[in-house]
């Protein structure tokens, strides 16, 4: 029985498999390789619903850009597999957080323009200039970094700098801002490319949140003149998220760095009321990530049985109950238990019989005889009628659907469904 069940998990497995910990190198295989393979648990990547998703936000923002935000391995969907399916939707360009994220991708054949969030220190700034990374930049120090290093390669670099309007997390503050950009501006191997900030409440529903992000966009739009009336405004000017693309038009700019829209989900109601009452046609957005698994076993147990640790339920009846090879090391969390969760399994909600352990769960599936070892589990995603989505579970956890995919543990292979993946689009210019 336990190899019929491997044949039909590998039968389930619809495309090219790989796992987030084997981003960025060449080697398939490896411990997390062995450790997926032996067990039927999977995550489908829709890198159709990617490139739909990039091509819906591209034409609401539209005459603005988009950049497409695949840091954190692609919101735990692939960074590569994703970041060429936003290409090919229409992105001109990626962000991410770190540099090593940003030489992965370069590793994976990924050739469009890939900006850092984050300003690097000295120790990575080789690897931005050999991998046509561009840097963000808001220090002195920063700024001079890459302009020894411009000048030691005999090379001009395009670079980003960006100013803290509110967020107070990175970000040269307002005081701090004109001496940062008039060093960019004056340095002759220094190319000003662009300008932004990050909004902080974007998806807010009250006046308070409506306020402050007018506020922080009134602030930038001071820095924008100063520079405008300098003759040293930058080719590209970006401050909106997906909730600020959406909800904000004012704060499009020529470009928009969109994440989680990206991956199918919505960063909160307001934004889901804009994005409806925006009218763009097709412009429903697709969840990317399904996470799903096999039954391994099946037994039937007497009323008031108490299955997994802590023994914290009976059951309710005389019931069938399946064991599915996915725990909170995999990204499903303990609390889910106490709120309710169900999977899905025959087309059907099915409650969790007992606490989430590391490796497995164990589902109710009540008087239904018809289970059997090697049926398909759906724990996200849609199967028959019915539908589990991100926002589900973080609704269930008091978090945050960002936290739910980001979540999917590295040991879960991801295999890439509806098309090959994309390739990486041609070797770019800087964004603009």
């Amino acid at each position: 029985m336990a190899e019929n069940i491997f044949k039909l998990f590998r039968a389930g497995m619809k495309g090219p498999v790989f796992y987030p910990e084997d981003e960025g190198s060449e080697a398939e295989g490896g411990s997390a390789m062995a450790q997926g393979h032996s067990r039927p648990a999977w995550a489908e990547i829709d890198v159709e619903a990617i490139t739909h998703n990039a091509r819906v936000l591209s034409q609401l923002v539209r005459p603005a850009q988009l950049c497409a935000v695949v840091k954190a391995n692609g919101y735990g969907h692939g960074a590569a597999a994703v970041a060429k399916a936003a290409l090919a939707g229409g992105a001109i360009g990626l962000a991410v957080a770190l540099v090593d994220e940003g030489v992965a991708l370069r590793q994976r054949g990924v050739r469009g323009p890939i900006l850092l969030l984050s300003e690097c220190g000295p120790d990575a700034v080789d690897d931005v200039m050999a991998h046509s990374l561009t840097p963000t930049l808001y220090t002195s120090g920063g700024v001079e970094l890459f302009s020894q290093a411009a000048r030691r390669l005999g090379q001009r670099k395009a670079v980003h700098v960006k100013v803290d309007t509110g967020m107070h997390r990175v970000g040269a503050p307002m005081a701090d801002a004109p001496a940062i950009l008039r060093a960019v501006a004056d340095d002759p191997l220094l190319v000003f490319e662009g300008l932004w900030t990050h909004l902080a409440v974007a998806d807010g529903v009250s006046a308070d949140d409506r306020d402050f992000t007018l506020g922080q966009l009134a602030s930038f739009d001071a820095v924008l003149r100063d520079l405008d009336a300098a003759h040293a405004l930058p080719t590209l000017v970006h401050a909106a998220n997906t909730a600020g693309a959406i909800v904000y038009p004012g704060a499009r700019y020529n470009m928009v760095r969109c994440g989680i829209g990206l991956y199918g989900c919505l960063p909160g109601p307001a934004v889901t009321a804009a994005l409806a009452a925006a009218g763009a046609e097709g412009a429903t957005l697709r969840p990317a990530l399904s996470l799903h698994a096999r039954v391994v076993s099946v037994r039937t147990l007497e009323e008031g049985a108490r299955p997994s640790y802590g023994r914290l339920r009976p059951l309710p009846t005389r019931s069938v109950v399946a064991t599915v090879p996915l725990g909170y090391a995999d990204g499903v969390p303990r609390a889910l238990f106490a709120k309710g969760y169900s999977v899905l399994i025959g087309g059907r909600r099915r409650p969790l019989a007992g606490m989430v352990t590391m490796d497995q769960i164990v589902v109710d599936c009540g008087d239904d005889t018809s289970v059997r070892p090697g049926d398909e589990v759906v724990l996200l995603g849609r199967q028959g009628d019915e539908e589990i989505t991100a926002d589900e579970w973080a609704d269930l956890l008091g978090t945050i659907s960002y936290e739910v995919l980001c979540g999917i543990g590295p040991r879960v292979p991801r295999t890439v469904v509806n098309g090959p993946e994309p390739t990486g689009g041609p070797m770019s210019p800087p964004l603009h």
